[in-house]
């Protein structure tokens, strides 16, 4: 059995320990002992049919799989949408990044909102940004797949005073 870890997740570690610290006890007390790794591989395959299956007083691995319930298909109803909820944070240049059909788009917020944490509602190509503090709808659009950049819409640059 091979379990893989983060660093930093030392119960991941433990369960794994003690189910070698378990496996090398019921090794121990086996009244023959392999002598080649043919042996050893029989009696592992032992001790993996008990743990799995016959343990006593204790829910099994395989009795708790068993209880579990099973995910299945929903039923096909119509087109299939795609719906995502986003955490983002608003960067310098008034941004924020959205990953469509495996191309990376810029949705312009604009530069005031630099820094703003941000709730990306994301349904097909319908997306409404909010501010995740107070929850103002920021921009709402429909992204345009063949460009990059979803621009804000406003003219670029300072406000410009009418003459008079």
């Amino acid at each position: 059995m091979q379990k893989n870890s983060r660093p930093g997740h030392p119960t991941t570690c433990g369960k794994v320990e003690r189910f070698q610290q378990t496996m090398k006890k019921w090794l121990r007390a086996q009244p023959v002992q392999p002598a080649t790794t043919t042996e050893l591989q029989t009696l592992l395959d032992l001790f993996v049919a008990e743990y799995n299956h016959r343990r006593p007083h204790r829910a099994t691995p395989a009795t708790l799989y068993d209880s579990m319930p099973k995910a299945h298909p929903g039923p096909a109803a119509g087109p299939i949408t795609h719906k995502r909820v986003r955490h983002d944070r608003v960067d310098k240049a008034g941004s924020v990044t959205l990953r469509h059909n495996s191309r990376l788009h810029h949705i312009g917020i604009g530069r005031t909102h630099a820094g703003t944490c941000v709730i990306l509602l994301v349904q097909d190509l319908q997306i409404r940004v909010l501010n995740a503090t107070t929850g103002e709808l920021l921009r709402e659009l429909t992204l345009d797949p063949t460009r990059d950049y979803q621009p804000t819409g406003t003219p670029k640059g300072p406000t410009r005073r009418p003459l008079k």
